[in-house]
């Protein structure tokens, strides 16, 4: 008989998050997730209310309890992986972060980046940054995961991986609005921004990483793994992709030198190599197989309004 397990979800309440609190459950595992109260879990989850980022209240929110694994969903900074680690040592037996492929965002190769490319255990830790300072966050978006990363790896306290998300698309509930922004474009024939010389990127569906959070979990490899379907997609395969459900529309690109280019538009390769999570025993699918689902999936939302 299965040995049920406890499992703590900071955070993921949404998207591809929630999806993976549905996986957990219905695995029979005992979920508790912790968030600020602003979103209630799914029933059959345990709701502790604390804010992560005080150290305090996230102490006493979860009084004596202890996980055998911790899924960190919304861990942005080193700030936040600090108060993580000196928390939850003692606590867990493993620990999950969802990282990005953004930590990658000084790379420059025309090859899949590995996660060596950028090895945490080499990232220097500014806690002095203004990383409280959302404006700051959030043009640092990449800095803070890969630092945050750094601090796990230079003193964990338990055993960790840090998952790195390729670009996510599909379901109806994607709040990004990044592929929904292709659809509009598309659907009104209005021009969009893409470099002059236009670069592909590595991309996942939002039920796939779904499936691999779900994996990971049950998993005992750490460090840094990377989570991308195979196979990359430019501007123009997502644009053909929506236009081919859209036999009405009209793509138009608009090439920009300088200024704000569309959502999913590269001037450098953004594609991660896979090969690491396939060694463990992961099985992706083809990010073209999918990827008409998931223009099917944000047509939807257009329908519903959102």
């Amino acid at each position: 008989m299965k040995k049920e397990r406890e499992i703590l979800v900071i955070g993921g309440n949404r998207y591809f998050g929630k999806r993976l609190i549905a996986r957990l459950l219905a695995a029979g595992d005992r979920v508790t997730v912790l968030n600020r109260g602003s979103s209630a879990p799914p029933p059959g989850a345990i709701h502790l209310v604390a804010d992560r980022d005080d150290e305090k209240s996230l102490n006493e929110a979860l009084g004596s309890r202890t996980f055998d694994v911790v899924v960190d969903q919304v861990c942005y900074t080193p700030l936040q992986a600090a108060i993580a680690r000196r928390v939850f040592t003692g606590r867990t037996r493993r620990h999950v972060m969802t990282s990005t492929v953004e930590v990658y965002e000084y790379e420059d190769s025309i090859a899949p980046v590995r996660e060596a490319d950028v090895d945490p255990t080499t990232v220097p830790v500014d806690l002095e940054l203004p990383w409280t300072d959302p404006e700051f966050l959030d043009t640092h978006y990449g800095e803070g995961k890969r630092q945050a990363e750094a601090v796990l790896a230079a003193d964990p306290g338990f055993p960790y991986t840090s998952i790195r998300v390729a670009h996510v698309l599909g379901g109806d509930d994607d709040f990004t609005g990044r592929l929904r922004h292709y659809v509009d474009r598309v659907r009104a024939g209005e021009a969009i921004a893409v470099p002059p010389v236009n670069q592909p990127a590595t991309y996942i569906h939002v039920e796939e990483i779904a499936d691999f959070l779900f994996w990971a979990v049950g998993e005992d490899f750490t460090g840094p793994v990377n989570a991308a379907s195979h196979g990359t997609l430019t501007t123009e395969d997502l644009c053909a992709a929506v236009a081919a459900q859209l036999p009405d529309g009209r793509t138009r690109f608009h090439e920009v030198e300088v200024g704000e280019l569309s959502p999913y538009a590269f001037t450098r390769s953004y594609g991660m190599d896979n090969s690491r999570a396939t060694r463990l025993g992961f099985a992706f699918g083809h990010v073209r197989q999918w990827l008409p689902r998931a223009v099917a999936e944000t047509l939807q939302t257009v329908g519903k309004g959102a």
